[in-house]
């Protein structure tokens, strides 16, 4: 569902034409019906949005098999100050392609982005064991390439999207060897920090003074304290020397409730600096069931303390 009440003007996102970027990108209507610009790099997404080209750029930052998309993590810590609007979690559903009359028995290479390529390797062990892989700039550019110049023994992994988009058919359906491989994208802008939806994520990091031992534990004892519930730790250099990192931190909660914002207070209050990614609702298969969870548990809670305040004596 989505999170805005008016579709952005413009949005910028990771390209070419049907990336798994852009197959995420289209599953949120209001962004759907933007302008849509894809881009050669994360980093050029970002400094689109920085620059004020665009209104939204939209871009991977971590994968359930490969973990945090470095790209985009560091340039959001380091190179510009842009704020997380949203988060998508797609399903990463990997399709062999091929030109139109293609068999099985007919592929000789396959081509694909190397990440991609080795998520593959049981399919390949069994169906295509004398394959050559050959890595390409995306999975998205591996189809296009097939699409442009057509090759009887040449095949694609990319999404679905790719094939409808350069005229390929498919061959074999999800043969990435992991089942619940997702990947998670974020929506990013200049400004603005959505209102709370029941289900939210915050984003930040936290930059330490000095090395010192228990600097962590201080800093994971201020959640601890508060209950609450983090959802990513990752350790960054800080790029100053060997040995300095930050840490990148999603937590659980939104900046708008006051539990939270005390944490934050409390880090930024003891730490060198503490750097706000942003507040935003939070993805994946059962985001839209726990915000009615949460809207029904605050409707009851209301209720009860209505009744409770109905049997206040008169002074």
């Amino acid at each position: 569902m989505s999170a805005a009440a008016t579709p952005p003007p413009s949005v910028a996102f990771l390209g070419p034409l049907g990336t798994f970027t852009e197959e995420a990108l289209l599953t949120q209507e209001d962004y759907a019906a933007a302008a849509l610009t894809p881009m050669d790099t994360i980093g050029d997404v970002l400094e689109a949005v920085g620059s004020g080209t665009v209104d939204l750029g939209f871009v991977p930052i971590e994968n359930a098999i490969d973990g945090m998309v470095r790209d985009t993590l560091d340039a959001l810590i380091f190179d510009f100050d842009l704020l997380i609007q949203r988060e998508v979690v797609l399903d990463v559903r990997l399709h062999l392609m091929a030109s139109p009359g293609t068999s099985l028995r007919d592929v000789r290479r396959v081509v694909s982005y190397p990440v991609a390529l080795a998520q593959c390797r049981r399919f390949f062990a069994e169906q295509l064991p004398d394959v050559e892989a050959i890595a390409a700039k995306s999975t998205a550019d591996a189809a296009r390439q097939l699409g442009e110049q057509p090759d009887r023994h040449a095949a694609a992994i990319a999404p679905r999207l790719a094939a409808d988009l350069y005229g390929l058919v498919i061959l074999a359906e999800d043969v990435e060897d992991f089942a619940d491989n997702q990947t998670r994208f974020v929506a990013v802008g200049p400004e603005g920090i959505p209102p709370p939806t029941g289900h939210d994520r915050t984003s930040i990091v936290c930059f330490q003074d000095a090395d010192r031992p228990g600097s962590l534990h201080g800093i994971l004892g201020q959640f601890a304290a508060r209950s609450i519930n983090l959802t990513r730790l990752e350790s960054r250099p800080t790029k100053r020397g060997l040995g300095e990192y930050c840490f990148a931190i999603d937590l659980a909660g939104h900046i708008a409730h006051e539990v939270v914002a005390d944490c934050l207070r409390d880090l930024r209050a003891n730490l060198a600096d503490v750097k706000f990614l942003g507040s935003y609702p939070a993805g994946g298969r059962q985001a839209l069931r726990r915000r009615e969870e949460a809207d029904e548990a605050w409707r009851r809670a209301d209720a009860w303390l209505a009744a409770l305040r109905s049997q206040i004596r008169p002074a």
